[in-house]
């Protein structure tokens, strides 16, 4: 063990043996003063205290004076510090003297102080051992005996209380295990519980050790049915410092991991849990203990020395701990941050990580400076205000921790609400983060203002009371009401239409006029929640919104004969979407633009053409909207046939079409009429068209036309019947004498004759030229023209 943990026991037991050993040769000098001299004081009446606290309404007036008194220490210390105080003896006047004088004469009289109590021990000490004063020898008996009986009773407490603790060990292993691997709640919520268990636990067994203190003091020490004074004042202190380390360990429970609030590690926890349970002990048993045996049986002058030689020494202890922990505990509190997903939460850990020594030390010194200047009430206060403090922190982060795992989590519903409403796991899962980090916001700010009116700093009660406090609490309680209200009313509307436009929630697909119009409410409805919410919340913080409604109306009047087109695009598209002229998929032609209409808003339509372009058309510029998918669609088929072919039998070949179309399984449930033959509808230049008519489901006729064009050519094709394609007469004229000139004609010979001419050898390629051409003749000398 090191010197810097050996110090604050070693310092509490060497006062104690020095209070001892001085008890009974001063108590015989002190005891002789007091019979030489009159007495002047009368005892207290303990009879008028009894009948003062049976007085209902005067045990009252007394605990409220008790708090006033409580509650003044700030003032009392800004008293220490007041300019009439740091003006006194000066030619300055109180309110011309600066911040750094009051602070400077405060530490002056602080020193003076210090020094006195210092030179006042030091005079009694000396005398202690010169002798001077004393009128007798030294008991030796006597504190033999005081020694034995109040190191008996010291014994005898501690040992009851490890075997209380020894016989509730397994009961504690038991509480721990169920807070780590229990079920049925979540696991700050089991935590919280098992800690409140195990805390009322180590209350009953240091309440246990405390009765078997007294009883062995009371009937086995001393004399039988007394309780010596020194026993009392090791008793109670006993009770008060391990109370408090019983909160300690509800902080860093060392040895059980299921029954520590702070998430740190088991080694941690022991190092800081051994840490402040020294530093409790210290300060508890020289200040409740040594301190007032030193009063009683000493001197009064020395009992305060001893009190600030204990702070100054448990102050030492303090910040040596904290200067050797600086760099450790600051990359706790970094990896701390790193791990956090609210950006505040890191960014306030990171700066506190850099700076804890500072607010540690402060607060060390602090309490010393409190400690010295009042010493009767400074510790009460400065143990109140830091046991609110961590109540405050505790409960922080116990409830930051709650939220964290119950709605922080990823929200997953069941797979048949998922199912219908496919959209809704998506929104929770976006809104639940953010209101997570408004609730840890809150939480924060709440801890601020509770550790800052523990501290006197902030009167949280009184600004709480007071109407501008009052206000600010009901306002941001009626705008969260607000959000919550009109969050839940946009999550039912919203989920409303999902369900509606889902085809698996047993209502079937819905139309396409159906999905246009629902996404069309959907979006106007946000805006209007955004609005309406926008305009509520406003009124609620105290804003006029009268002006800005005047002003919106204005304004949109502005915008009005601004944007005249823009007006007309959205007149325009209201009348459509009334007359249903068109929806989301349909295929239609608009604005000289014929596509699928993907897109369709109040303003505008998003046609994807045939090409894949995608087109915005505004409605300000549509005269006629053609909609191809209405009920029904057709193909209009025209067939040539040549003039030499029946028509009758170019009829029935279309019928046979249609009915192999008709067979057809991927074609035959896109028709809903029979094949409607409108006859002959023009006799061409080079063929005889017959026109038919096939009805089918609304946007199928392209690709169900497509299919009978084939069935059509393959029914042809077998019975032989001519589809014509256009035929070229050639006219070579006339001389006035009525002669027609020769017209010189070659035939193109076909491809596999012309290449079997090509590649046959020279003599025989001219005879098979002469078999083919029979009205060849060779050219003699009459046709040869002569040069």
């Amino acid at each position: 063990m090191s010197s810097l943990r050996l110090l604050p026991w070693l310092s509490v037991w060497m006062l104690t043996l020095f209070a001892m050993l001085a008890g009974p040769a001063m108590a015989q000098t002190t005891l002789g003063a007091e019979s030489e001299a009159p007495a002047t004081e009368e005892q207290p009446s303990y009879t008028a205290l009894a009948d003062l606290l049976e007085d209902e309404q005067a045990r009252q007036e007394l605990i409220e004076l008790l708090r006033n008194q409580a509650s003044e220490l700030p003032a009392g210390v800004a008293a220490e510090l007041s300019p009439e105080a740091a003006a006194a003896g000066g030619n300055v006047a109180p309110e011309d003297v600066s911040l750094p004088r009051q602070l400077a004469e405060l530490t002056s009289r602080v020193v003076g102080d210090v020094g006195g109590q210092i030179e006042q021990a030091a005079a009694i000490v000396g005398n202690m051992f010169t002798g001077q004063g004393t009128g007798s020898s030294f008991d030796m008996a006597a504190f033999i005996s005081a020694a034995i009986n109040l190191g008996i009773v010291i014994v005898a407490t501690f040992a009851l209380f490890m075997v209380f603790r020894r016989l509730a060990k397994s009961l504690f292993t038991k509480i721990s295990s169920w807070s780590q691997q229990g079920s049925g709640l979540t696991p700050v919520l089991r935590l919280v519980l098992c800690v409140a268990i195990a805390a009322v636990l180590d209350v009953l067994l240091v309440a246990l050790a405390y009765v078997g203190g007294n009883l062995i003091a009371t009937f086995a020490v001393g004399e039988t049915g007394e309780l010596s004074t020194r026993a009392s004042l090791f008793l109670n202190a006993f009770l008060i410092i391990e109370l408090l380390k019983a909160g300690v360990r509800m902080l860093f429970s060392s040895r059980y991991e299921g029954l520590r609030l702070l998430p740190i590690s088991a080694q941690e926890a022991s190092y800081w849990n051994r840490w402040l349970a020294r530093l409790i002990g210290m300060v508890g048993y020289g200040l409740m203990v040594v301190v007032p045996l030193v009063n009683f049986y000493i001197a009064a002058s020395l009992g305060q020395a001893v009190g600030t030689l204990i702070m100054l020494l448990a102050f030492i202890y303090a910040v040596g701990v904290v200067l050797k922990n600086r760099v450790r505990l600051r990359d706790n509190l970094n990896q701390m941050g790193t791990r956090s997903t609210l950006t505040a939460s890191r960014v306030s850990l990171q700066l506190f990580a850099r700076t804890w020594h500072l607010f540690a030390l402060i607060y060390f010194l602090m309490v010393f400076v409190l400690t010295l200047t009042r010493p009767g009430d400074a510790l009460p206060f400065v143990l109140f205000a830091t046991l609110k403090t961590l109540g405050a922190v505790v409960v922080g982060l116990l409830l930051s921790a709650f939220l964290t795992q119950t709605i922080g989590r990823r929200i997953q519903l069941s797979d048949d609400l998922r199912r219908k409403l496919p959209l809704l796991e998506v929104r929770l899962n976006s809104y639940v983060p953010n209101a997570l980090r408004v609730l840890r916001t809150v939480i924060v700010v709440a801890v601020i203002m509770v550790v800052l009116d523990a501290w006197g700093a902030f009167d949280l009660a009184a600004w709480y009371a007071s109407e501008r406090g009052a206000n600010l609490v009901g306002n941001l309680i009626s705008v969260a009401v607000i959000l919550i209200v009109s969050l839940g009313i946009w999550l039912g509307l919203a989920s409303l239409i999902e369900h509606k436009l889902n085809p698996e929630t047993g209502h079937g697909e819905p139309s396409a006029r159906a999905k246009t119009l629902l996404s069309l409410f959907r979006n106007a409805l946000a805006i209007a929640m955004v609005t309406i919410t926008g305009m509520i919340v406003l009124s609620e913080i105290g804003i006029n919104i009268g002006p800005l409604i005047a002003g919106a109306g204005v304004l949109g009047l502005a915008i009005g004969f601004g944007a005249q087109k823009l007006v007309q695009d959205v007149i325009t598209g209201v009348f459509i979407q009334v007359e249903n002229a068109m929806n989301t998929g349909d295929v239609v032609t608009v604005g000289g633009i014929t596509g699928t209409a993907e897109r369709l808003s109040i303003r505008s339509v998003g046609i994807r053409d045939l090409s894949g372009t995608y087109h915005i058309v505004p409605f300000s510029s549509v005269d006629t909207v053609s909609n191809y998918m209405r009920e029904y669609g057709n193909h209009v088929g025209e067939y040539g046939i040549g003039y030499n072919e029946s028509i009758d039998d170019a009829i029935e070949q279309l019928q046979l079409a249609f009915e192999d179309l008709k067979a057809s399984e991927e074609h035959g449930k896109q028709l809903l009429a029979d094949l409607t033959v409108a006859g002959v509808t023009a006799l061409a230049d080079s063929s005889v068209n017959i026109r038919v008519v096939i009805k089918t489901t609304p946007g199928d006729q392209w690709a169900v036309g497509r299919a009978y064009n084939r069935l059509v050519k393959l029914r042809f094709d077998a019975a032989g019947i001519e589809i014509p394609f256009p035929h070229t007469t050639l006219y070579f004229g006339e001389t006035k004498g009525g002669k027609t000139p020769p017209a010189n004609v070659r035939i193109l010979e076909a491809k596999a004759e012309r290449k079997r001419t090509d590649t046959a050898p020279l003599a025989e390629r001219s005879e098979a030229s002469l078999e083919h051409e029979p009205d060849h003749h060779k050219p003699d000398h009459d046709d040869v023209d002569e040069t």
